[in-house]
């Protein structure tokens, strides 16, 4: 069970408290290179345009091992990104998000905390993310 569920008041009281595991490991290296891959991870599911990709072939791309794309896609699903699996012949793992997504609208502290994001990870990690800081950083100076 993960801490999160002791704080939403899923736990009983008296339960024995299970401490979760950290979502970022305590070296700061470790931590960026885990989300420079699950970033990869994410775009070369978007690659595939809805169709599904296995772990086998996730991993190839990636250079890592099948386990490694496993839990990164549970942590990303944890997260909330829609990512689906199915099992058998045809299966594997797919991201539901349409090609083209509408604007959304944020708060200036919105931008700024992803501004920060960005920058703490690096934002030459891809052109996506320079594109992405190139952009919040054009909304607060209108």
């Amino acid at each position: 069970m993960r801490a999160r569920h002791a704080s939403a008041g899923l736990l009983e009281k008296g339960a024995p408290t299970v401490t979760a595991r950290p979502l970022a490991p305590t070296q700061p290296h470790l931590a960026r290179l885990r989300v420079e891959r699950q970033h990869r991870l994410i775009e070369e599911l978007r690659r595939q345009r809805g169709r599904p990709a296995t772990a086998e072939d996730l991993a190839a791309a990636l250079g890592v091992d099948v386990r490694t794309v496993e839990r990164d896609i549970a942590r990303l699903r944890d997260a909330g990104v829609p990512i689906t699996a199915r099992r058998g012949p045809g299966g594997g793992f797919r991201l539901d998000v349409p090609q083209t997504v509408p604007p959304v609208p944020l708060s200036p502290g919105e931008i700024a905390a992803l501004i920060a994001s960005v920058t703490a990870v690096g934002p030459d990690i891809s052109a996506t993310a320079r594109s992405a800081l190139t952009r919040l950083l054009e909304a607060l100076h209108p």
